[in-house]
């Protein structure tokens, strides 16, 4: 649910330690969520330069089934997050979103509540590719980000976009 990206900062790294920060903070609730938005296509993508071009990491989106939901709040809360309310609140009974900061970093978890086909790369769930890209009409806001458009390209063409250079490729001028 992020703010419109400003084409003027697009070929400029995020910051290294930000990105640290938030993957470890991942990692830490991994096993109770599915990654969607811009950490779900970071860990689909093999190695790369963080681009802010290639996929979003100002926050981290990501769905808990509505069981796991207690948990992944018990675990946020010991981990020192605290709920945080957004515009969304009022039109949504699924979404919640916690905050805290870490080593000067501000983390934002925005959590949806609902069960999401998956696929796990590595040690980390995304959601499956084909149904994440169904989200950026209405969850997600930067719909031309490279991995998105890279990954309806491979998809159309029958191939999965999981581990595929295409995701962190600069498109030609």
């Amino acid at each position: 649910m992020g703010d419109p990206r400003n084409p003027k900062r697009t070929d400029e790294p995020w910051n290294l330690e930000r990105l640290r920060v938030l993957e470890r903070e991942v990692r830490a609730i991994a096993p109770l969520v599915t990654l969607s938005g811009g950490w779900a296509w970071h860990f689909m993508a093999p190695p790369h330069e963080e681009l802010k071009r290639f996929h979003d990491h100002k926050d981290v989106d990501l769905f808990v089934e509505p069981e796991r939901l207690p948990e992944l709040i018990h675990l946020l809360s010991e981990r020192g997050y605290f709920r945080t309310w957004t515009r969304f609140d009022a039109v949504s009974e699924n979404f919640y979103r916690y905050a805290r900061h870490v080593d000067g970093v501000k983390v934002l978890l925005d959590v949806f509540v609902r069960r999401v086909p998956s696929v796990l790369v590595g040690d980390i769930r995304v959601v499956e590719p084909s149904k994440l890209l169904t989200f950026y009409s209405h969850l997600h806001g930067t719909e031309e980000c490279v991995s998105v458009s890279a990954a309806r390209r491979l998809l159309a063409q029958g191939v999965s976009p999981i581990g595929r250079e295409e995701l962190v490729t600069r498109p030609a001028p």
